[in-house]
């Protein structure tokens, strides 16, 4: 079951930036796009429709305006250039608000949001423990969703890091810290300045080596107290 959203906005540059962003979401599809807001009102409120990217400053009718005349409960994320309007979209009941240019990670995390409001409003139940059940990362020009559940280790690499699961491993420009900051702090413990791991995947621990499956990890002096103190509890 895909989630259906629609892009309106009267700059078809705007509308351009968020498709390509979309490719990188199997579980979207765009059903529609437009720069005139009385077909979209026609069509999201003829058509079923999970989420509507919305320009706040559009002809004939404005993007708030609009908002009122939806009639279904489909979710609004605002897309404007202008930040003074946030105080106004919230009292709206608008699901997120994304300031023009639009960084790809603050629309990864919109699609975060609408991901979670879909799952509830279907009653899909996800599978997680604590935080979030997945992470993007940029591989060759792709943004690929991997399961947290299945990352073994993090190495860091200069300004690469790699990311090791079970099946692929992932090569991505990004730096060790950022990464780890989005891991759940209970689950992944930083055991070198080079490596992060996967606290359950941890199969043995001898010296100053960890091993996780046939991998051997280093744990760097100065992790070495808290390591083992973590682990070992």
């Amino acid at each position: 079951m895909k989630i259906k959203c629609v892009l309106i906005d009267d700059e078809p540059l705007a509308i351009k930036v968020l498709q390509n962003y979309f490719t990188n979401f199997t579980d979207f599809e765009v059903i529609g796009t437009f720069n005139n807001s009385l077909e979209a009102l026609d069509f999201i409120n003829s058509t079923s429709v999970d989420a509507v990217f919305l320009d706040i400053n559009m002809p004939m009718m404005t993007g708030f305006e609009l908002i009122s005349l939806i009639e279904n409960k489909t979710k609004v994320i605002i897309t404007t250039a202008f930040r003074e309007f946030a105080a106004e979209s919230y009292d709206l009941d608008v699901l997120d608000y994304l300031v023009k240019p639009i960084p790809l990670p603050r629309f990864i995390k919109c699609i975060n949001k609408i991901t979670t409001e879909f799952n509830v409003k279907n009653n899909i139940k996800v599978e997680t423990t604590k935080g979030d059940s997945h992470i993007f990362i940029k591989v060759d020009k792709k943004m690929m969703k991997i399961n947290i559940e299945e990352i073994l280790f993090v190495e860091g690499m200069k300004e690469y890091i790699k990311v090791v699961t079970p099946d692929k491993t992932y090569i991505t420009h990004k730096s060790l810290t950022s990464l780890s900051e989005e891991l759940p702090a209970d689950r992944f413990l930083r055991i070198h300045k080079s490596y992060v791991i996967a606290l359950n995947k941890v199969k043995s621990i001898e010296g100053n080596r960890i091993q996780i499956q046939s991998y051997t990890i280093p744990i760097g002096r100065n992790y070495s107290k808290e390591v083992k103190n973590k682990i070992l509890e």
